[in-house]
């Protein structure tokens, strides 16, 4: 199986998605600049938390298969690529260069790479800020890794987006919305209304006080966001 086609199993959203004529001809897999840095990216993932595991390439080898003929070839780049972090900026930048104009080709690649990231069972800080970065030189919004993360490792308890219910990169209109509407259920009249005890009215109080500190908190990071695209 292909890299492209391991990669599209994985994904499942758009396994066309290499037809478009903006990119490269051909399914990516077939693309040897593509399964290069693809390799990379993978194998220094691997060191980003500092200790190499067999656990992790065989991750690699489920999402991104090479084929027969060229399995020795990566499998010899991969064990090269692992011995250090230092380089992987230039192997993302040369895939987002190569990828600019198919956003989704880029994003599978990183779904691809949370994988193996969590093929011990444990995703370090250490591999977060690797994946991080890798995310910010294929040009995706902060909010954008952001939501890849709460896809493949959950969302943060005190996530304001988990308590309004909303992707992270939903917008402001919807994110609205959901505030608006979260209140509404959630406001402590209605509890009032119902006549329920004093005790239901404050747990209500106190969710219609989280609801509206999510919202807040969620705005807040989003004009800081646009400021720093500003500056």
């Amino acid at each position: 199986m292909s890299f492209w086609r391991n990669i599209a199993g994985l994904a499942v959203r758009r396994p066309d998605a290499a037809e478009c004529v903006d990119c490269p001809p051909g399914p990516p897999g077939e693309d040897p600049a593509f399964s290069t840095a693809v390799t990379a990216l993978g194998a220094k993932l691997a060191k980003a938390d500092g200790r190499a595991q067999v656990s992790e390439f065989d991750a690699f080898a489920q999402v991104f298969t090479p084929d027969a003929e060229s399995e020795r070839n990566i499998h010899r780049l991969y064990d090269l690529a692992r011995q250090t972090t230092r380089g992987f900026e230039s192997y993302a930048k040369r895939l987002a260069k190569r990828y600019r104009n198919c956003p989704q080709i880029l994003e599978d690649v990183l779904d691809g790479l949370f994988h193996i990231a969590a093929a011990d069972g444990v995703v370090s800080q250490e591999e977060l800020d690797y994946l991080e970065q890798v995310a910010w030189h294929f040009g995706f919004s902060a909010l954008a890794f952001r939501r890849l993360k709460a896809t493949h490792l959950g969302m943060a308890q005190d996530d304001p987006y988990g308590v309004l219910e909303v992707p992270h990169d939903a917008p402001d209109d919807h994110v609205r919305s959901a505030w608006k509407k979260a209140l509404v259920e959630s406001h402590p009249d209605r509890a009032r209304a119902r006549g329920l005890p004093s005790e239901y009215v404050a747990v209500a109080e106190a969710k219609a006080a989280a609801i509206n500190a999510a919202f807040d908190a969620v705005m807040r990071e989003r004009r800081g966001l646009a400021l720093e695209g500003v500056a």
